[in-house]
């Protein structure tokens, strides 16, 4: 039977670097048709100066426009008031609400930089947060978060991941980020440049054909491989490679999943994915979430989440499959 030694972690991250980094546009959020900025700022200062916030306005207005709607949005508003919007509606709104509204109005990479941070800063590192950025972002968006670590902070982000992440699961993590910063442009040693010769011109179905030819010259597949001979936060990180190589929708669908399954919903996990992934892969994330799961992510949101915060999510989501 075939081992699963270090050489084969190392093959694995590289699959990485050349499958979860494709396009994709199968989002939920559009930019919507006959946007007027203008409007949309004087509907957020009524609801917002009012005597009482009109909390369905925000849903309505922040859920129906896209990220870069949103930004424009932004602007006028504090052009418009003086006051930048995310800071008024966190002054007007509570909780997971709140949280949720402030991620919709934050530019993708500096939300990214910001749940970064969250991950390495306080009382402990937050391994699974990190295991989740950096398996399912692409090298684009890691490089995006990257320099907006830099401007936020004035440091290097893959120098503080560094200082706070070790152990196998640090030196996993940190061969998974550098290559997806570096994603081809670094200058690799004569081993590691036979890897990306060998790997870095095959097609996503190639490499996922080769998670197959794997299960057949070991008799296990890859991730029973990993489960079986390793544990802890490195078993999860490698488990997370792998699913994203086969299917990152899919991966996304299960954390959803897990955030919402047992006595307590997760909702920092509900936003993050639901906000990121919203303009990116949710139609795919919904299908695969009915075809795991026998349910709808629609259905499982009405019954798991409720009030202003239960009505923006369900928005984001889109129409029930």
């Amino acid at each position: 039977m075939c081992s699963f030694g270090t050489s084969t972690i190392v093959i694995l991250f590289f699959f990485l670097i050349y499958s979860v980094n494709q396009s994709n546009t199968r989002g939920t959020v559009k930019d919507y048709p006959n946007f007027k900025v203008q409007e949309d700022v004087d509907a957020l200062r009524k609801a917002i100066e009012g005597l009482g916030t009109t909390e369905k306005t925000l849903v309505k207005v922040l859920t129906q426009r896209s990220s870069a709607q949103r930004q424009l949005i932004a602007q006028a508003y504090e052009k418009a008031t003086g006051r930048k919007l995310v800071d008024d509606l966190e002054g007007d709104t509570r909780g997971d609400f709140e949280d949720l509204l402030v991620a919709l109005v934050t530019p993708p990479d500096l939300y990214d930089c910001q749940e970064f941070i969250k991950a390495i800063k306080g009382a402990g590192t937050t391994e699974s947060m990190l295991t989740e950025i950096f398996a399912s972002r692409s090298n684009r968006q890691i490089k995006a978060l990257s320099e907006a670590y830099l401007k936020e902070t004035g440091r290097e982000m893959l120098s503080d991941l560094k200082s706070e992440v070790s152990g196998d699961y640090g030196k996993a993590l940190l061969i998974l980020a550098e290559a997806l910063y570096e994603a081809g442009e670094k200058k690799w040693g004569t081993d590691e440049a036979k890897f990306v010769d060998i790997l870095c011109h095959r097609s996503v179905p190639q490499l996922r054909q080769t998670l197959v030819e794997y299960k057949n010259i070991s008799k296990k597949t890859l991730q029973e491989s990993i489960e079986s001979e390793m544990s802890g936060d490195l078993e999860e990180l490698l488990v997370a490679v792998v699913k994203c190589v086969k299917s990152v929708p899919a991966y996304m669908a299960e954390k959803l999943f897990k955030s919402m399954k047992g006595a307590g919903t997760t909702e920092s996990v509900l936003t993050r994915t639901i906000v990121s992934r919203s303009e990116v892969d949710l139609l795919d994330i919904r299908a695969e979430y009915k075809k795991l799961f026998g349910t709808t992510l629609y259905s499982q949101l009405e019954s798991e989440v409720s009030g202003d915060y239960g009505d923006a999510l369900k928005k984001l989501c889109g129409q029930d499959d």
